[in-house]
């Protein structure tokens, strides 16, 4: 009896389309379990989700398109690897653009949407306390979005989640352990001067976090992180 062949997929499910594959990979880059650099094999995918091909090279197109995963021709798929260059762009680009959406927050009367901030901000704390850190690192990433969202517009919301993406790719890459992951302290003090109306601090705010992240990185030695693509895909659920 012949053994299974390696690409052939362990399970098939009708449940298991490209979006659950993009979802799981963008929430491992967001946790920042999977490295910058790292080859996406098409045939460990399809063992890992129990699909075929087909499905895995559409979920790596559409993160290509979401400048995610770097598509190289005739070598394969790769986690992106933003240089300095890209991650001074990002942090200009978020520096323009939060600010002035803190600024409409304050504007706003929707009590819903502090509520679910302040929510956010307690799983982050929760994820901390339970030293869960990979968790409590995508939480942290995930509030920008978020606070973006609130908003209500989606145009921004899709920017904000693309950039932020990049950050924890950034991070992962030129992280140097001081002070590149958001502190939900921060977050909670954000949240409280847009509760009091307080235009000017909230931005002032938000603009201080993104530098104190950005003053984190250290641009010049980027950092190689070992990655075991298939355990990874496993755990980001």
């Amino acid at each position: 009896m012949k053994s299974a062949d390696k690409t052939t997929p362990v399970k098939t499910s009708k449940e298991v389309d490209e979006r659950v594959i993009v979802d799981r990979i963008f929430k491992a880059v967001m946790a920042q379990r999977l490295a910058p650099k790292t080859k996406l094999s098409e045939a460990e995918l399809c063992d890992t989700f129990g699909v075929g091909r087909m499905k895995v090279r559409r979920a790596l197109l559409l993160l290509s398109n979401q400048g995610i995963v770097d598509l190289q021709s005739n070598r394969g798929a790769y986690i992106a690897c933003p240089d300095a260059k890209e991650a001074n762009d990002v942090f200009e680009a978020r520096l323009h653009i939060e600010p002035s959406i803190v600024k409409d927050l304050v504007d706003y009367d929707d009590d819903r949407n502090l509520a679910a901030l302040r929510d956010h901000v307690l799983s982050e704390k929760r994820a901390k306390e339970e030293g869960t850190r990979p968790e409590a690192i995508r939480l942290s990433g995930e509030f920008h979005v978020k606070m973006v969202a609130a908003t209500g517009n989606d145009l921004l919301t899709k920017i904000i989640r693309e950039l932020v993406t990049r950050t924890s790719l950034i991070v992962g890459l030129f992280g140097s352990g001081r002070g590149t992951s958001c502190r939900e302290d921060e977050h909670e003090e954000i949240i409280r001067a847009i509760e009091n109306k307080n235009k000017e601090k909230a931005v002032r705010l938000v603009t201080e976090h993104l530098v104190h992240i950005k003053d984190g990185l250290e641009l010049k030695k980027p950092t190689a992180i070992e990655s075991n693509l298939s355990n990874i895909l496993r755990l980001a659920d």
